[in-house]
């Protein structure tokens, strides 16, 4: 049962004033993060115009792997970066510098392609899935009991709501006996909610200005660090 750090996600340059958007202003974040207690670190690398890329891997995962030593460090594979299957996977194809592990949205038509083709090249998967369907299309699949861990994201931001598919992602799996690793989290409204139930779950958990900037009471953290401090601050209260 972890906490894992996220620090960027897809959100524009101007969410917040410390959400990091180089290289190696990653690292620096990254490193705060597990001072912070975060054990993991999962992160959206930007081109040099700030955008999502997948071309950007290498030189970020390098950066970070020196300020972050021996700390895992995964990446996003979300269709939205290039928009384009092919480029996708060709992209992921010429990595030189290789993350630890890659998230795969189960929403993603190609999902499947990317999935197979990160394990052939022995990057770890960790299987996105927001709804009771992106399940459905996991447990189908051959590869379902090889990913390194999966990730249960709920979008919902009503909590009632947000519980239930959070329940019934959980139900399919179990149904299909598949059993991996697990890290729960919420967007936005949710993020507090879904590390409290993550806790009581047992499972692993994450926060990060690419799930939320607020603290529970409200207030906006000023950086990924204290959101981190939080988190962990749920966790020794159990």
């Amino acid at each position: 049962m972890i906490v894992q750090a996220c620090l960027n996600g897809a959100r524009p340059v101007d969410y917040h004033p410390r959400l990091p958007l180089s290289a190696d202003a990653m690292a620096q974040d990254g490193a705060a993060c597990i001072a912070a207690g975060a054990a993991e670190l999962h992160i959206h690398p930007r081109g040099q115009d700030r955008q999502e890329s997948l071309v950007a891997v290498g030189d970020t995962i390098r950066a970070v792997r020196r300020a972050c030593p021996g700390t895992l460090i995964g990446v996003s594979t979300g269709a939205w970066i290039t928009g384009d299957e092919r480029r996708t996977r060709d992209e992921i194809a010429a990595w030189q510098e290789l993350p630890d592990y890659a998230s795969v949205n189960l929403a993603d038509p190609d999902a499947p392609a990317v999935i197979a083709l990160l394990q052939r090249m022995g990057v770890g998967v960790e299987a996105g899935l927001a709804s009771v369907a992106d399940a459905e299309r996991f447990v189908a699949l051959q590869e379902r009991k090889r990913v390194f861990r999966i990730l249960i994201e709920i979008e919902e931001q009503e909590t009632e709501e947000a519980d239930a598919v959070a329940t019934g992602i959980v139900q399919v799996l179990e149904a299909a006996d598949v059993h991996r690793p697990l890290l729960l989290h919420g967007f936005d409204a949710t993020v507090w909610h879904f590390v409290e139930r993550a806790f009581a779950m047992n499972v692993s958990t994450r926060v990060g200005l690419e799930d939320g900037c607020t603290l529970p009471n409200g207030d906006i953290a000023d950086g990924n660090a204290r959101l981190v401090s939080q988190a962990m601050e749920f966790r020794r209260a159990r």
